[in-house]
């Protein structure tokens, strides 16, 4: 199981590749983003310092509304998957096709897991997970299908002695945000969210949690000392200042168009693509495996679906980017 579920997009990389199987929107930051990152350099001698962790755990807490301890800040939003298995659940069910590190955390914590599998197209409403289940995960908008939930959906997950964790990875590539549920306060909610794709930092993973105050503790219990470095809380900070969030507004608002655009033309040229709102396709082919290979001969990275659980043959994810005729044009001549 566990090679499955470790199995992510950047394994189909290499260098020289046109890449549509990483999620990372840019080859790396904005330039005023890098540029405030590099003024930090000079600070590395030093232990991060308090300051500089309550002013980000701040900006985070004022951007959506929070109290700042309603907010742990993360080292990618993986890490919050990574620090689950301290609620200590006695079963986890997980939504699928869904985002695969859950499921492995779990697995290697020895966690009991139930997958509650959404028949296409994918939508929560009806999904039955098991009333013993304590903690539930669910992905919105969901990472491969791109679907996004309504938030009643997702609110009705909740239960008695249950912890809703929502990955939020995402969210912030959805214009206005309409079902993130990051700005409500809730006991038994968890949203995890991700700086990491809106903001090309994939080699610096930065991202953060929403919870209640006594959830964020049982999760950071024996955390060590310093887990963000400078770097990583300058950019919490950078990034979630105003101008900067009406930036990745903008930015959703282009993508959400390019999406349509190459949702449409992959759908003419034979591959229908799965509803969705995220800054990537789930769309079908013939021979799935067949593809792939034809397209990594030919220079081009796609993201494989067969280790998604609960996903069945004839899906390949690709990120929505303003190379998707080459991308059409290629798998064309493989399945044509």
């Amino acid at each position: 199981m566990e090679p499955r579920a470790r199995y992510h997009g950047d394994q189909a990389v290499v260098p020289g590749m046109l890449d549509f199987a990483v999620n990372v929107r840019g080859a790396g930051p904005p330039a005023w983003l890098a540029d405030r990152l590099g003024v930090r350099l000079a600070d590395l001698g030093s232990y991060p310092t308090s300051f500089d962790v309550d002013a980000a755990r701040a900006a985070v807490a004022a951007r959506h509304g929070r109290r700042p301890d309603e907010v742990l800040l993360l080292a990618g939003g993986a890490e919050g998957f990574a620090l689950l298995p301290r609620l200590q659940p006695r079963l986890a069910a997980l939504i699928a096709p869904s985002f695969t590190e859950p499921e492995a955390v779990f697995d290697a914590a020895d966690v009991p897991v139930t997958q509650v599998v959404l028949k296409a197209p994918f939508r929560l409403g009806g999904a039955v997970v098991p009333p013993d289940a304590d903690l539930v995960v669910v992905g919105n908008p969901t990472n491969p299908t791109g679907v996004l939930h309504r938030r009643d959906e997702i609110l009705a997950l909740r239960a008695p002695r249950r912890i809703v964790v929502v990955d939020e990875a995402f969210a912030d590539a959805v214009p206005g945000e309409p079902e993130s549920l990051a700005g409500q306060s809730l006991p038994d909610v968890v949203v995890l969210r991700s700086l990491t794709k809106t903001w090309s930092l994939a080699g610096l993973r930065v991202g953060y949690a929403l919870g209640a105050p006594e959830v964020l503790a049982r999760l950071t219990a024996q955390r060590p000392h310093w887990p963000l470095g400078t770097l990583q809380l300058e950019a919490l900070l950078a990034c979630s200042e105003p101008a900067a969030v009406a930036e990745a507004e903008a930015g959703a608002r282009r993508l959400g168009e390019l999406r349509t655009e190459m949702a449409a033309g992959l759908a003419a040229a034979g591959f229908p693509v799965a509803d969705g709102v995220a800054p990537f396709v789930l769309f079908s082919v013939p021979d799935a495996e067949l593809a792939r290979k034809y397209l990594a001969e030919k220079g081009i990275a796609v993201r494989r679906c067969d280790t998604f659980f609960g996903l069945p043959g004839g899906y390949l994810r690709a990120a929505v980017r303003p190379e998707w005729p080459a991308l059409a044009a290629a798998l064309q001549e493989v399945l044509w």
